[in-house]
């Protein structure tokens, strides 16, 4: 980004360019599932522009932690895409190399997210892990939606979980509640804190 000069500096000022501060947030989501125990799922992001930096807690299995680098890229205004792929390790319980990407399309009163990645040496074989959400947006506030997740925790033999569900946002905070396998004896509650910079 480059700042807008200084009308009151004199006009042999040269322009100077602004160094892109830092955003991010941290956000917790307390896994419930029934019959099963529960567990936190903690995700940390930083950007400075291009760069993004991001760490995994309980994201590709139990006890599993993954840091990743990133590349954030984005096309258009009133339809906007966002895409960032993303490399990385996994330690703890998974011990891999591993790929990805985040994506967003944003619409007037509807988004689109997806996370994914891949992990070649995930037991038993490589497992892809990816997060989905479908909103709309009846206020600025306000997200509803579907859901997906492909995981696996917990390990209830799905491989993919679906679900609803509803998102409240602040300024620099958002909370909301997942509902999957709503029918199903297996279903998952998930509720979300994030805070934002």
């Amino acid at each position: 980004m480059c700042a807008a000069e200084d009308s009151a500096a004199p006009a042999t000022a040269p322009a100077t360019a602004e160094a892109p501060g830092w955003s991010g947030g941290v956000s917790a989501y307390l896994n419930l599932p029934r019959g099963s125990e529960s567990y936190v799922t903690g995700i940390a992001i930083a950007k400075r522009g291009a760069l993004h930096l991001e760490a995994r807690s309980n994201y590709e299995g139990m006890d599993a932690y993954s840091f990743f680098v990133g590349y954030n890229l984005g096309w258009g205004d009133a339809l906007r895409l966002d895409f960032t792929p993303i490399l990385g390790v996994v330690t703890g319980s998974v011990h891999s190399v591993v790929g990805g990407f985040e994506a967003t399309l944003t619409g007037r009163h509807f988004d689109a997210y997806v996370e994914f990645e891949y992990v070649p040496d995930a037991e038993p074989s490589g497992y892809a892990y990816a997060w989905s959400e479908l909103a709309w947006r009846p206020r600025d506030w306000l997200r509803l939606g579907l859901a997906a997740q492909r995981t696996h925790v917990p390990d209830n033999g799905r491989n993919l979980q679906r679900g609803v569900f509803a998102q409240v946002k602040g300024k620099h905070i958002s909370g909301a509640v997942y509902w999957f396998n709503p029918a199903a004896d297996d279903q998952i509650a998930v509720v979300s804190v994030a805070l934002s910079f």
